[in-house]
């Protein structure tokens, strides 16, 4: 049997990495950071802000509420305090529908 290479996962996200992730500013991050209860970054003896899985998770919940679907802050903040379970699942059935999509449009250019 082949050796498999185990996938390494980070733990901690710079707040660089995550502004990139998103293509924002990282002053944007900040400010949704100081806006959303839900992030709760860990900070370093340097007092940098280091996101779990679970902040970018939720960065990609937030992003998807103002970015995507138009939300103002308000509303999103009000969203996600009364829904969060299924503002969540909404969230990763659009994402899982839009890799479907992605996938589609790649197999049908090489057909």
């Amino acid at each position: 049997m082949p050796y498999k290479k185990p996938e390494i996962k980070k733990v901690y996200y710079r707040i660089g990495e995550v502004a990139e992730m998103f293509n924002v500013n990282v002053s944007q991050i900040r400010f949704w950071e100081k806006e959303f209860d839900i992030i709760k970054p860990f900070r370093n003896k340097k007092g940098n802000r280091l996101f779990t899985q679970a902040d970018v998770d939720n960065f990609h919940i937030i992003f998807h509420l103002v970015k995507e679907r138009g939300y103002t802050l308000q509303g999103a903040k009000e969203r996600l305090k009364t829904n969060y379970t299924d503002t969540s699942e909404n969230h990763q059935i659009v994402k899982t529908l839009q890799d479907i999509k992605a996938f589609l449009t790649e197999l049908k250019e090489e057909l």
